[in-house]
């Protein structure tokens, strides 16, 4: 994990100084002075070698320390913080819907092989696969908040709903303060972005059941629970969905680390103040400090996923644990 968060340290400090633009001109104008440009430059480090700044970087990433923002002059960290809480929330749900569903559609599929039940699972996982994100998110937003007005159209919570936050998430603040309000008007805002985000990983979390599913259902060992008259549900459930969770489990991991990451376009579709979109403001301003910490920040949530996924291998298939003997 160190060595791959500081490749990419590496590999994000370089490639940022190659995008052309000065930061320090994006800021002043083009009407500003040499004089002016110059003192800017200096006053952001900009006028040092890439070898220094890239250790001042380095040095100042070890105690947590990424500078100040360039477009807003805060500290990078504390505007990174509340848009990582809400990146993480909205990417979790999205991920909990995707599981679920996923996994079911799944199971029925490999279950009920060549059926109705099996053509119209795979059918809808292409669909979800196949459907564009924006296009999809933008039709949601004309059927359920501008048609029949069912569901708030942007943001994370309405601005009459006052919520003191803890912990940044809304609804864990909600349940903490016991504020039912405050959490069903943060239910239906994570109503159609979780839905949005969520319809890809669907997809490829059922495909990916339901072919681990028929591997481990024409094993032998399937065969003889049920001619020793175990119901079909334990088979199901425990025998079969326990042995083939191995590769769902590494999909799981792969897309949560990809939601994590990749939810920019539902963010700015339904206004939502993540982490995505403050990315893609920080590298259109170039604001080298913010880009270079977000993207440490990702890469280190994708290593701790990586990590968490191996161990649940260990976890899930005792075969896969070191025999310390």
């Amino acid at each position: 994990m160190i060595l791959i968060v500081a490749g990419v340290s590496v590999v994000v400090f370089f490639m940022l100084r190659m995008i052309p633009g000065d930061p320090a001109q994006l800021l002043l104008g083009e009407l500003a002075s040499p004089e002016e440009l110059a003192s800017l430059r200096e006053q952001l480090g900009l006028n040092r070698s890439l070898a220094v700044q890239y250790f001042i970087f380095a040095k100042n990433m070890l105690v947590g320390d990424f500078g100040y923002s360039i477009r807003t002059g805060a500290p990078v960290i504390q505007e990174i913080i509340p848009r990582m809480v809400a990146t993480i929330e909205l990417s979790v749900v999205g991920m909990l819907i995707a599981t679920v569903f996923g996994v079911l559609a799944g199971i029925l599929s490999a279950v009920y092989k060549n059926t109705v039940i099996d053509y119209t699972a795979m059918l809808s996982a292409l669909v979800g696969v196949s459907i564009p994100v924006f296009w999809l998110g933008l039709m949601m937003i004309y059927l359920f908040s501008v048609h029949f007005q069912v569901l708030p159209m942007m943001g994370r919570m309405d601005l009459a709903v006052d919520l003191e936050p803890i912990t940044g998430f809304v609804l864990l603040d909600a349940l903490i303060h016991l504020d039912l309000a405050a959490f069903k008007d943060g239910v239906l805002h994570l109503i159609m972005p979780a839905i949005t985000l969520s319809t890809i990983p669907m997809a490829i979390i059922a495909r990916i059941t339901r072919s681990s599913m028929l591997e481990v259902l024409n094993q032998d060992y399937i065969r003889t629970a049920r001619a020793k008259g175990m119901e079909e549900q334990v088979v199901i459930w425990r025998h079969a969905l326990g042995n083939a969770c191995l590769p769902i489990v590494t999909v799981l991991g792969i897309n949560m680390g990809l939601l994590l990451g990749g939810a920019v376009l539902t963010e700015t579709i339904f206004s939502w103040p993540g982490l995505g979109r403050f990315v893609v403001d920080s590298l259109m301003g170039r604001d080298y400090n913010a880009v270079q910490a977000c993207i440490l920040i990702f890469a280190v949530l994708m290593a701790l996923i990586n990590l968490t996924v191996d161990l649940l291998y260990a976890f899930l298939d005792p075969r896969i644990r070191v025999d310390e003997g």
